[in-house]
C-alpha cells in the first residue's frame, strides 16, 4: 500500500472527493500550515490531509474557561486532540488541494481547496509547528453493479430534492444535469444529503461505490419517506454539529 505523508487538517465535517472546501484559517498552527504549502510552487500541487474529527474541538480554546478559570488552555499542533490525536479522528479521510491561498494583512488566510482522493491515517506526528499525519492512499473499486445502483440513486436523490423544496414534479427545473459516473453520484449524493459526521463518515469509508451507492439508496428512501410526513423541516444541520470557523 503506498503512503504519504501531508500536513493535516482535523474538521468537525467529512470532505468527499471532488468536493469545493473553502476554509477561513485564522489559528496560528493552520496559519503555519499555509505558510508552509505556499512554498511549494504554484504548477505543483498543494495538498493536505483533511479528517473528520471523533472526539474533540475543531477551534482550540485561547482563554481560561469552564470548570476552571485559572486552566490555561492547550497550546500547539494537536491542542484540543488530547495526548494521543490520532485517537481523535476518524481513520479515512480526503486528501484536499488547495487551488487557492490567499494570505489577508492580518495574517490570517482565505482558502478554496476541492477533494481529490481517499486515505486512512496510519499515524499523526504533533511535534512540528501543526499536524502531520502518514497516510494510506485508498483506492476507489467500482463494486457490483455500481453503473445500475447509480441510476437509482439519483432518481432517489430528484425525489429527496422535490421533497426538501416542496415541490412537485411538473414545477421543477429539470436544466441542472448531474452526473452520471458512479463513484461521483456517490459521493456528490453523499455531501449533498441531510446527515450527522457518522453517517456521512460512514459513506466515505464505504469499501467500494457500489456499497455506498446502496447504502445511499436506503438512506434516500428513509428520508424522503419522513420528510413527506413532515410539516415543516427542522434546520437539521444547526442542531447536529458547531458552527465551524474555519
Amino acid at each position: 500500500m503506498t503512503t504519504v505523508r501531508l500536513p493535516l487538517f482535523p474538521l468537525n465535517s467529512v470532505l468527499f472527493p471532488g468536493l469545493v472546501l473553502p476554509l477561513n484559517i485564522f489559528e496560528e498552527r493552520y496559519r503555519a500550515m499555509m505558510r508552509d504549502l505556499l512554498k511549494t510552487p504554484e504548477e505543483e500541487p498543494r495538498r493536505f490531509a483533511v479528517v473528520a474529527i471523533r472526539d474533540g474541538h475543531e477551534v482550540a480554546p485561547s482563554a481560561p474557561g469552564m470548570p476552571d478559570p485559572t486552566a490555561r488552555p492547550d497550546r500547539g499542533a494537536a491542542a484540543g486532540f488530547g495526548p494521543d490525536p490520532l485517537k481523535s479522528f476518524h481513520r479515512v479521510g480526503c486528501v484536499a488541494d488547495a487551488a487557492t491561498i490567499r494570505e489577508r494583512a492580518n495574517g490570517t488566510f482565505e482558502v478554496l481547496a476541492t477533494g481529490t482522493s481517499r486515505v486512512r491515517l496510519v499515524s499523526v506526528d504533533a511535534s512540528g509547528p501543526f499536524l502531520t499525519a502518514e497516510l494510506e492512499e485508498l483506492p476507489e473499486e467500482p463494486g457490483d453493479e455500481a453503473g445500475a445502483l447509480a441510476e437509482g440513486v439519483l432518481r432517489a436523490f430528484r425525489q429527496y430534492q422535490k421533497r426538501l423544496a416542496g415541490a412537485r414534479e411538473r414545477s421543477l427545473s429539470t436544466g441542472v444535469e448531474l452526473p452520471d459516473e458512479p463513484s461521483v453520484v456517490s459521493y456528490l449524493v453523499a455531501a449533498a444529503m441531510m446527515h450527522d459526521i457518522p453517517t456521512k463518515q460512514r459513506l466515505l469509508q464505504a469499501p467500494d461505490t457500489a456499497s455506498r451507492l446502496r447504502d445511499e439508496l436506503k438512506l434516500l428512501r428513509s428520508e424522503t419517506a419522513i420528510i413527506r410526513n413532515l410539516p415543516s423541516l427542522p434546520a437539521a444541520e444547526l442542531t447536529r454539529a458547531p458552527t465551524s470557523l474555519n
